[in-house]
């Protein structure tokens, strides 16, 4: 089987500076999605429904809660090669420095790599949405005598400004790369797509930042050399000189790279029929099994409600929201357009009664949230009303931020009774 001859590596991304507050006390993989998974579960579950069962996740910052989550999640047999490893920028006799990029962090990892039989290195992104069958992408690239395989995705004009471009010819191999064209540029740049792909106008080659590379290769291109960049300089450099092939991909994908995109990836979710897909058993979505009880409602009108499990809800009203493990929300309050992403344990009557906890972690009683993000563990009194919308100035404060009209409650954070934002 080829993919026994696969080593994937997922990058886990730099300080996460675009998806922060979320980040500030966690790594970007780390960070909760869909109300029970956190990001990191996407790329490796896709690597597992591919039967690629060796994997390196590599990370520098804030790395413990995701070492925690890797390790209480993702067990194999004894008898099998299978593993799932994080490995954190580490200062050595080669390097001292932190990863200076995607290409770097691969470098500095390789003698980990080099210790595994294998014969195809496939990079992911551990901050993407989607679904792929990655055995496909694999297949292809071992049959067209690839060096270099891209993952691509069809994109409009005006997504493709914001991309890395690639031209190809009639078999696939890409000729050319241009990394977020101008509009001018762009009718010098469409490539052959699916006649469905053109009837939608989709007629752009972007590159998704998921790639294979033979191994030796790989070695070759990172030895001795002080490219930093997969997407910016390695990937332009090896065109002309190494056989690299375009893989089309017109599922549902999408880049997590900002809050806004966080947010509205993860209020998709709750459409009728959701373009990623949590209910497909042959790709399914796997994370930490925690043994929880079922979630509990009374008297909440719920309208395209997610609410996952463990949830205690008393709510008057919640739509179109993502709610997550072990949420607490009280009576006559209201939840519209919000990414609760729940609790990390449940408080005892006692220990609020101990320690003169004048509020619950969740939501109290006859509050108002809309165009939120509440991160784990936050404490939202009695009568809060949040009004998030493009009326609000982005603004920080210890409690909160504000980014594009979304306001963040910060993890832990306590809103106390009566306030009020927007």
């Amino acid at each position: 089987m080829v993919n026994d001859k696969v080593l994937s590596i997922i990058l886990g991304g730099g300080q996460g500076s675009r998806l922060y507050p979320l980040t500030a006390q966690r790594s970007k993989p780390a960070v909760p999605i869909a109300g029970k998974y956190r990001l990191v579960d996407i790329p490796i579950s896709n690597c597992i429904n591919s039967s690629i069962k060796r994997m390196y996740v590599l990370t520098q910052f804030n790395s413990a809660s995701l070492n925690r989550h890797i390790k209480n999640t993702y067990h194999f047999s004894f008898f099998s090669s299978a593993f799932v490893d994080v490995l954190a920028a580490e200062q050595t006799m080669a390097s001292a420095e932190w990863f200076q990029g995607t290409a770097d962090a691969v470098r500095q990892s390789m003698h980990h790599f080099l210790n595994h039989d294998f014969e195809y290195a496939l990079i992911l992104s551990g901050d993407q949405l989607y679904q792929m069958d990655l055995n496909d992408m694999v297949d292809k690239h071992v049959a067209s005598g690839a060096e270099i395989s891209i993952a691509t995705q069809p994109v409009n004009a005006k997504e493709a400004t914001s991309f890395g471009i690639l031209k190809t010819n009639e078999e696939n191999v890409i000729t050319s790369f241009i990394e977020k064209p101008a509009s001018e540029l762009l009718p010098d740049w469409t490539s052959e797509v699916s006649d469905d792909m053109k009837a939608a106008g989709r007629n752009y080659l972007a590159s998704m930042g998921i790639y294979i590379f033979n191994r030796d290769l790989l070695v070759t291109l990172l030895k001795d050399t002080d490219t930093n960049d997969f997407g910016k300089e390695i990937i332009p450099q090896s065109i002309e000189k190494h056989k690299t092939v375009s893989f089309q991909f017109e599922g549902y994908w999408t880049d997590i790279g900002n809050i806004d995109s966080f947010f509205e990836a993860n209020l998709a979710l709750t459409d009728n029929i959701p373009q990623f897909n949590l209910y497909d058993l042959g790709k399914r979505i796997y994370t930490r099994a925690r043994m929880l009880p079922t979630s509990k409602v009374s008297g909440t009108l719920l309208d395209k409600a997610v609410v996952a499990e463990g949830c205690i809800i008393h709510a008057a009203k919640i739509e179109r929201s993502v709610i997550g493990i072990r949420s607490r929300i009280g009576k006559e309050s209201t939840v519209i357009n919000t990414y609760m992403m729940g609790n990390d344990y449940y408080e005892t009557l006692d220990a609020i009664e101990t320690h003169k906890i004048h509020n619950l972690m969740g939501i109290g009683e006859r509050c108002f949230i809309k165009n939120a993000i509440l991160d784990k563990n936050c404490r939202i009194a009695d009568d809060v009303r949040i009004n998030g919308g493009h009326h609000l100035e982005d603004t920080e404060t210890h409690e909160y931020f504000i980014k594009d009209g979304i306001v963040v409650i910060k993890k832990g954070a306590v809103i106390p009774k009566g306030f009020a934002i927007g």
